[in-house]
């Protein structure tokens, strides 16, 4: 129970170091991603984005919720993958609390009618952390030239 409670906890650490992810919806046949700006709350079990009322994202939510958000720190080697289910809601205190600096590029302010909360509930995730771009250079070579595989780091899958 306690690794399950550590691999968890990385999974929010992660997202939150991170901070930005492709959100992946379903539009028919198709999967459409975008970038988004995360607020990780581990306290609610739950990832919010400020999204726009306009936004194609609410049609595809309300008919496929199942979304993913994949972090990626290409510099740091680290990778998390999250499926969820999604939902589109119009709390306007909470959106006010997670009112930022990024947020300014597309409203004026909190009170804006047009912004919605998307909150993502988490079912798994899954996270790639390795030692850094350096060092996986090394062991890759290393494995290379001895014909074995390289420990490029931890790969865990997590239920949430």
């Amino acid at each position: 129970m306690a690794h399950a409670e550590d691999d968890q906890s990385k999974v929010w650490a992660l997202a939150e170091k991170i901070g930005f992810c492709m959100l992946t919806t379903q539009s028919g046949g198709d999967l459409r991603s975008r970038p988004m700006s995360a607020y990780a709350e581990r306290s609610d079990n739950a990832f919010y984005f400020l999204t726009d009322v306009a936004s194609h994202k609410d049609e595809e939510i309300a008919r496929y919720p199942a979304v993913c958000l994949a972090f990626a720190d290409p510099k740091g080697q680290t990778y998390l993958s999250v499926s969820g289910t999604a939902e589109i809601q119009n709390d306007r205190e909470k959106i006010r609390d997670l009112w930022a600096t990024p947020a300014k590029a597309w409203w004026d302010n909190p009170d804006d009618p047009s912004i919605r909360i998307l909150k993502v509930r988490p079912t798994s995730a899954e996270y790639w952390d390795s030692p850094g771009t350096v060092i996986s250079y090394v062991k890759m070579a290393a494995a290379a030239v001895s014909n074995t595989r390289p420990d490029m780091g931890e790969n865990v899958k997590v239920g949430m």
